[in-house]
């Protein structure tokens, strides 16, 4: 059985390390103090002094910066509120997921009406939906029938969005792709 190593090597993005008093290697920094004041350049070693002078740490909060920037800060309440704020931003953040529904070149009415159903209910949700009809046999030589009835059910979708009162009109995205024995498209609102 053959591994796949795609994106193996990634490493998992995790909460933003922060170099904190001696780990700062930049001999020279722009030091700004607790109350957002600047000291103007310091030695590392000044840096450092200044800090233990103030019971604070020097956390360097931005190393890219030319001197890189360090700031006085308890690093504790310091690492707290930064994993808060990211705790925050992951919770407001809506993955949009793309919901399949599929069809058959053979498909019944009442059959189609549930899956235009299905399909306001997603769309309702804010999800995507990926319409994909599986041709087989000779059904294949019957490719425009088969964009007929996703056709007809982008129809269906529109008129029961529009029954449910929802202002939001339906997008596809493209044309209606085939691959091999399979007709696709996507849709969203």
């Amino acid at each position: 059985m053959r591994k796949s190593f795609r994106g193996h090597n990634q490493k998992p993005e995790g909460p933003k390390e922060f170099r904190v008093n001696e780990k700062i290697m930049s001999p020279e920094l722009m030091v700004i103090d607790e109350n957002g004041v600047s000291l103007g350049n310091l030695s590392r070693d000044a840096a450092l002094a200044e800090a233990k002078r103030r019971e604070l740490d020097l956390v360097e909060v931005s190393p890219k910066a030319n001197p890189p920037i360090a700031k006085f800060i308890d690093y504790g309440s310091f690492k707290y509120q930064k994993e808060k704020q990211e705790r925050k931003a992951k919770a407001k953040q809506k993955v949009v997921e793309t919901k399949t529904i599929k069809l058959s070149p053979r498909i019944g009415q009442h059959d189609a009406e549930i899956r235009a159903d299905q399909a306001v209910k997603f769309l309702l949700e804010g999800d995507k939906v990926r319409i994909e009809l599986q041709l087989r046999g000779r059904e294949n030589q019957h490719a425009d029938l088969a964009k007929s009835n996703i056709k007809d059910l982008i129809e269906q979708i529109k008129i029961k969005l529009a029954a449910t009162g929802s202002t939001e009109a339906v997008k596809t995205e493209g044309d209606i792709a085939r691959q091999g024995g399979k007709l696709s498209l996507n849709i969203s609102i």
